[in-house]
């Protein structure tokens, strides 16, 4: 899809449709005619007038998630249709409110579909979008600035549909060597470093913590560790990612129903692979290490199982109580690896880790957990204008206790059926170095990052969760 800029008033502008957001229908065009077919501007509502050739979309308030929505309402309302081309006039002067930039990411991300695997594919003829730089109103705006997001959000939306394609792709299609071929191929197109650890690496790193979740799959357990380096970066950052490339719950055996889906466990990597495609892509003055853990969980004779005492990689011992808490155990070596082999100003971890997360939060919304309030605080900016929903869970010294174990250093699960996703993200607290405490946070991501009905911008499936959203934070590094 080709999303241009010019500099025209919108009816200045050839176009086969034209696309009209509407917080009222006060002044509109075609108001009389709204009105009597009943369009009342209420969010994502459409109203399309033939005779006219213009969709109209409703949009609540002038908040740029709205308009995110709206837009991805939009380009589904006219997939349904011939049109090849759409213009549409300026909603933010200057982008502003950064509503030109959501618009741009609404239609990028609200086209995404995923048809690998249907024998037919449907066809999309919509391949043309034109922004007028000017308002309705004839308010023009810097054409530079508006190129400058035009340019950011392309990046961030194909981010985003690149890591929804992963998580979307089987688990016979991307199992743990060809997600680090998939990262490999990855950092030659984008000019990043990629090293992969064996099995045999792993033995000597001492992860046995993450070998021994993945010792019943006939694929090898890989870790990978993707660099960008730029000169003089202004911050080093470190990005760990669970990629479960299927979970099947090993011994602790999922039901039925809880296995279909688990290509999801992967989201965690795949949103690290995603931020680094698109860091490496905008040239980000910021040093980024995308550390994943690929594995797959599954039952066999030689798999691990409850009663299991695990040495990690930092010397402690876990007591396996449930071969289903697995993510935390691979998490845990991964991020005694990123910090032995990075001295990073910040270190980020994601994973579907808990269904206790989305307990407490919902699908829609990721947990995030760790020690620094200002880290929180700057998330939260980056959460707002993004629109990826993010709720803080607070760690405290009760659920803590609940991590005993009476033969090990801890337990790899509560004792309490409880405060599930706190006690996961406190158990990977035990392997923060002391002197990282501060630059940790942890993201369960468990409950937006695959839904099984389309929400908002988001697709049935994956949605990209945590790439959006760590992408904005990054860039506004200082």
């Amino acid at each position: 899809m080709t999303i241009s800029i010019n500099n025209a008033h919108l009816y200045d502008i050839s176009a086969e449709i034209t696309l009209v957001f509407a917080l009222s229908t006060d002044e509109l065009l075609h108001e009389g005619v709204l009105n009597e077919l009943g369009f009342k501007a209420e969010q994502d509502e459409t109203c399309y007038l033939s005779e006219f050739k213009t969709l109209y979309v409703g949009v609540e308030a002038n908040e740029h998630d709205l308009f995110r929505s709206a837009a991805a309402t939009a380009i589904k309302t006219l997939s349904k249709y011939t049109y090849s081309s759409l213009k549409l006039a300026q909603y933010d002067i200057n982008n502003t409110n950064g509503i030109f930039t959501a618009l741009v990411e609404g239609f990028l991300l609200g086209a995404y579909t995923f048809d690998l695997y249907k024998s037919e594919k449907k066809k999309v003829t919509l391949n043309t979008i034109i922004f007028s730089g000017k308002t309705l109103e004839e308010q023009g705006s810097d054409i530079s600035l508006l190129e400058k997001a035009l340019v950011y959000a392309h990046i961030s939306s194909e981010a985003t549909n690149f890591a929804r394609d992963l998580i979307n792709m089987t688990p016979e299609e991307v199992y743990p060597a060809k997600l680090s071929q998939i990262a490999g191929d990855l950092a030659k197109e984008n000019g990043m470093e990629c090293k992969i650890l064996g099995e045999d690496a792993l033995k000597e790193e001492n992860m046995n913590a993450m070998l021994c979740v993945g010792r019943a799959s006939r694929h090898e357990t890989q870790l990978i560790h993707l660099s960008y380096v730029p000169k003089n970066p202004l911050a080093t950052v470190s990005l760990i990612g669970k990629g479960l490339t299927y979970d099947s719950g090993g011994l602790s055996l999922k039901p039925a129903s809880s296995m279909v889906g688990m290509k999801l466990d992967k989201s965690g990597a795949c949103a690290v692979l995603g931020i680094m495609k698109a860091v490496s892509a905008l040239k980000l003055p910021v040093e980024v290490h995308g550390i994943i853990g690929a594995v797959e969980n599954m039952i066999g004779a030689d798999a691990y199982k409850p009663d299991d005492v695990l040495i990690a990689k930092n010397g402690k011992t876990i007591e396996v109580r449930n071969t289903d808490a697995e993510g935390r155990l691979v998490l845990a070596d991964c991020l005694c690896y990123a910090q032995e082999k990075v001295k990073a100003d910040y270190i980020f971890d994601y994973a579907t880790l808990t269904g206790a997360c989305v307990v407490a939060l919902g699908q829609h919304t990721s947990g995030i957990m760790g020690h620094s309030k200002e880290l929180k605080e700057s998330l939260g900016r980056s959460a707002d204008k993004t629109g990826e929903l993010i709720g803080s869970l607070p760690f405290n010294r009760y659920l803590k206790k609940q991590l005993k174990s009476d033969v090990a250093d801890i337990s790899n699960i509560s004792n309490k059926p409880y405060g599930g996703a706190i006690t996961a993200g406190l158990f990977l607290d035990n392997f923060i170095e002391k002197e990282n405490k501060e630059k940790w946070m942890h993201f369960d991501i468990a409950g937006p990052a695959y839904v099984e009905s389309a929400w908002g911008y988001n697709p049935y499936g994956a949605s990209g969760a945590g790439v959006r959203l760590t992408l904005d934070w990054l860039s506004n590094l200082k």
